[in-house]
């Protein structure tokens, strides 16, 4: 199967539909179109101004910038200038943003929409080039109103499918980011193994909102745009959410656990759970709140709703089962783009699986638990980093995950926990976080949680509420979080089984360095920062920090 890269896939949508909308940016409440005429129009002027430059070719190129039409403009820019794109999440801090610059050797960095430019915006060392998104308050050398001056660069280049395309940093649960290295030939095979895994078309609506630093984001919504020449619609702000998503009536829809949590608390905010199950039992006015439920939310036209970057719990996927929001849970890593698993098509009877292999995508259990996988989608290597390039990798090929996981007979796989979030009591038992963090966030008031313990007789949990929980009695609020804490337990080992649970004062989040931009915990900046409360004696199960 010849797979084009997305530069062919512009020039073939530009030259058989150009008047077709590709891109709607909000901007200020009014909505700016464009087409594919206009998107390759303003990337190879773009990419002029790139040439301009006389950087060596294949020079790192970076892009730090929440979503919007710009940073798909840049990328293909960045492609048709023979560079490589560095994506940085708009939500880096100083360090962060210092350390890839650094690490990447980028001479040249586009700056877009972002919610602390002058302090992000410092942390780019001197000497380097900012080119500015047409967003405020970005001091850069040229704007995007200059470089649309440029003339538009005529020439119809064709990568090398062996040459490198991105380097895409990880979120740095663990540490400082690693460079993952992807050639056009493993991020465009996953890309466009995507269209007839998820029944892509150009009639088809995304909206793109999660991180396209993030590979999911890059590979599943970008990318595979390119492919099926669907449209891809933004938001605003985080303010404009809800509108901008019935606005899109996304047909595919992705989403992250905690979303999809909040949006449940919104539902329920509305409409208490006893009167919506009371209403859910009756026949004809089952579909009717079901359906109007679906269009608050905005997703009455979606085919298909997916769930990745964490787990999710699967009292919460039986919860929107009922609803008709059918979630498929997916896997992957930004190590093999996002390619991994997928419940696709939904099946209610594997709920809480993160789905069987994609096709052509190998996938083996090893001795220790460990998910392993092969595929076109692997990564080339870490950038810069040839001993941990090949400490990832298998003797024989196969990318080592860190995810450890159980396969049933028909091939679906359950996550079990990370091989290196397992940790010993103090009695030399070993407990595995994920699991029993999956089965307390099926309480609904619980919207953060961490199992931890290292030190102690039994592991304890850390919980964050919910914005709509935290708004109820303090009573209901505990007497819901025992019910929770006792019915967990009793599924639990005795060696497992939690001693209390601290509900914390503070959220985590990306600002305060607990969360990473994906929103997974950093299990040891947490730990380290509440090493006290952790290990200080509580009298009760629920305890309040």
């Amino acid at each position: 199967m010849e797979i084009k890269t997305p530069l062919e896939m512009l020039y073939h949508w530009q030259d058989t539909t150009p008047d077709t909308v590709f891109l709607r940016q909000p901007v200020d409440g009014v909505v700016k179109e464009f087409t594919w005429l206009e998107t390759s129009d303003q990337a190879r002027r773009v990419a002029t101004g790139l040439i301009a430059l006389d950087l060596p070719p294949q020079s790192n190129i970076a892009i730090l910038s929440k979503n919007c039409a710009e940073w798909f403009i840049t990328d293909l820019a960045i492609m048709l200038a023979g560079h490589v794109s560095v994506p940085i999440y708009s939500t880096a801090g100083k360090k962060t943003i210092a350390y890839i610059m650094d690490h990447a050797q980028c001479p040249v960095i586009f700056v877009g929409k972002l919610d602390k430019t002058a302090e992000q915006e410092a942390a780019i060392p001197e000497g380097i080039i900012k080119l500015a998104f047409p967003y405020p308050n970005i001091e850069a050398e040229q704007s995007w109103q200059e470089l649309l001056k440029n003339k538009p660069f005529i020439e119809r280049p064709v990568p090398d499918m062996k040459s490198v395309m991105t380097i895409v940093y990880t979120s740095g649960s663990t540490g400082n980011p690693k460079g993952v290295v992807h050639s056009y030939e493993s991020i465009c095979w996953a890309a466009h193994q995507s269209l007839d895994e998820f029944g892509l078309a150009p009639q088809d609506r995304m909206l793109s909102y999660l991180p396209l630093a993030h590979i999911t984001e890059r590979v599943l919504v970008e990318l595979a745009s390119f492919y099926s020449g669907m449209r891809i619609d933004f938001v605003e702000s985080l303010e404009t959410f809800s509108r901008d998503i019935r606005n899109t009536k996304p047909t595919l829809f992705i989403s992250v656990p905690r979303l999809w949590t909040r949006f449940q608390m919104g539902i329920l905010a509305n409409i208490p759970q006893k009167k919506l199950d009371f209403l859910l039992h009756i026949p004809i006015v089952n579909n009717f709140i079901s359906k109007k439920i679906r269009t608050k939310l905005g997703l009455q036209e979606a085919r298909l709703c997916a769930s990745g970057s964490a787990p999710i719990p699967e009292a919460t996927l039986r919860w929107f089962h009922r609803l008709g929001v059918n979630i498929s849970e997916g896997w992957g890593m930004t190590k093999n783009c996002a390619y991994g698993t997928c419940c696709v098509p939904f099946r209610a009877d594997k709920m809480g699986s993160i789905g069987h292999a994609y096709k052509g995508v190998d996938i083996r259990i090893g001795d220790d638990g460990e998910i392993l996988v092969k595929g076109d989608c692997n990564m080339k290597e870490y950038y810069m980093e040839p001993e941990k390039t090949a400490d990832v990798f298998t003797e024989d090929g196969y990318l080592k995950t860190g995810d450890k996981g159980l396969m049933d007979a028909d091939g679906y796989i359950k996550i079990s926990g990370r091989l290196k979030e397992i940790f010993k009591t103090s009695k030399g038992k070993y407990i595995a976080p994920v699991p029993i963090e999956s089965k307390l966030m099926a309480n609904s008031m619980i919207e953060q949680v961490c199992v931890t313990g290292a030190k102690l007789k039994q592991p304890i949990a850390l919980v964050v509420l919910s914005e709509e929980a935290k708004l109820k009695a303090p009573e209901k609020i505990e007497s819901s979080l025992l019910a929770t804490f006792e019915k967990v337990n009793a599924t639990l080992e005795t060696h497992a089984m939690l001693d209390h649970l601290i509900i914390m004062a503070d959220d985590w989040t990306v600002e305060n360095s607990l969360l990473t931009p994906t929103l997974k915990i950093k299990r040891n900046v947490l730990e380290g920062q509440y090493e006290a409360l952790i290990n200080k004696a509580h009298l009760g199960k629920i305890v309040r920090q």
